[in-house]
């Protein structure tokens, strides 16, 4: 631990919160400005990366009702969405959780290797080939 100094907070002027070195800051103050400056990085970062705005993410991310447009449970809330776009086209397309913005990726945006995925999870191969089998050898259904 840091030695505790009698000198006010630089963010709030407090001098009744413990400012302890090196830090200028009390913890609460310490805490708002690493936040603001992580939200500011990420601003610049997806401004440079994609072309977007902190606003245009804010509203994407509002309009996806604040979670991954594909799995929609991830909220972005430790981590922040990824901003997925056309690699052919460059064009912005929505905001996905790791996951699914790696499944993506693997999938290589071939629509017809989803499709597949859909029809594998409504109709599995093994159902037709060996029926349902469960791991305890019962049968389903």
């Amino acid at each position: 631990m840091g030695r505790v100094m009698n000198k006010p907070c630089k963010g709030c002027g407090s001098v009744t919160r413990k400012v302890t070195a090196p830090g200028p800051r009390c913890a609460t103050c310490h805490r708002d400005r690493k936040a603001a400056l992580k939200e500011a990085s990420h601003g610049r970062w997806i401004l440079k990366t994609y072309g977007i705005t902190s606003e245009q993410y804010e509203a994407l991310y509002e309009a996806q009702g604040g979670s991954c447009y594909i799995c929609q449970r991830a909220k972005g809330i430790t981590k922040k969405l990824a901003v997925d776009h056309d690699h052919a086209t460059g064009f912005v397309r929505g905001l996905l959780c790791s996951t699914c913005n790696k499944i993506l990726g693997h999938f290589r945006d071939d629509w017809e290797t989803s499709h597949r995925v859909c029809k594998y999870l409504e109709l599995p191969p093994a159902w037709g080939a060996i029926g349902k089998v469960k791991p305890d050898g019962e049968d389903r259904d």
